[in-house]
């Protein structure tokens, strides 16, 4: 019996040290260069996102003339869209397989294929034939990320900044558990030809040089789990097994023979 709790004991202490974390494997932008006092600038101008089919658009136009406000300007997307996010599917514009856009007495607009500003002038230029000094802003409403595996709350996230960064990501998620993998970060982006997986690790500080620093429209976030976290889940069973070849020596130990 001594024995088998000499072993029981020894793979206790050596699972325990397995799934012990040390503190470099939860820093993030690990750089020992970094100063109070002088900030490190580092460039990295944001891309423009491309406009693509199924994306939903909010194109908001303003005039002196109320009326004509109320005619393109399908829903009051402002609260509505805070409360429910699902409601932006009502409330928007979504672009066809074709890339178009269908607004009320213009009709169809060719959108996909074109950054935000462009499909901007591309809508103002369309509704200069019908209205005279009208302001259009035109949006993706449609921005919608999921943060998935060592997170605290994984999900989906609606995010409402344009220049939303993996960091912002993740913050939304609640941020990475203790046994999140901090050097293996997937991310899943969307593409016209298909889908791109890289991974990123955000103890490197040359991650807001990355192109995929910033976050687009559909992003999936997915956090890799540390073999610690899978040695301690291990150690469960192991506990419950051990303890069971214990209890099974003392039984067979006390109806032996001395």
């Amino acid at each position: 019996m001594r024995t088998t709790q000499k072993i029981f004991l020894c793979l206790a202490i050596a699972f325990a040290l397995g799934s012990c974390i040390s503190n470099k494997r939860l820093v993030y932008l690990q750089n020992n260069n970094l100063k109070e006092q002088k900030p490190i600038q580092i460039t990295n101008p944001k891309p423009e996102y491309i406009i693509q089919s199924n994306d939903v658009l909010s194109v908001v136009v303003k005039t002196t003339q109320t009326e004509l406000n109320e005619l393109f300007n399908i829903a009051n997307v402002g609260s509505s869209f805070i409360n429910n996010p699902g409601s932006f599917f009502l409330a928007g514009y979504s672009v066809s397989d074709s890339g178009y856009i269908a607004l009320p007495t213009v009709g169809k607009i060719k959108v996909a294929g074109l950054s935000i500003s462009e499909a901007n002038t591309v809508v103002q230029k369309h509704l200069s034939q019908y209205l005279n000094d009208a302001n259009v802003q035109v949006k993706v409403i449609s921005f919608k990320i999921s943060v998935l595996g060592e997170v605290k709350d994984p999900g989906y996230y609606y995010v409402y900044n344009n220049q939303a960064t993996i960091f912002e990501g993740l913050g939304l998620a609640g941020d990475l558990t203790d046994f999140g993998n901090r050097n293996k970060v997937k991310l899943i982006r969307q593409t016209e030809t298909g889908s791109e997986v890289v991974l990123l690790d955000i103890t490197d500080p040359n991650i807001v040089k990355s192109k995929y620093y910033y976050l687009l429209p559909n992003d999936v976030l997915y956090v890799q789990p540390l073999r610690a976290k899978i040695a301690r889940t291990n150690l469960q069973p192991l506990g419950i097994l051990f303890g069971g070849i214990t209890a099974a020596a003392v039984v067979i130990r006390f109806f032996l023979p001395n």
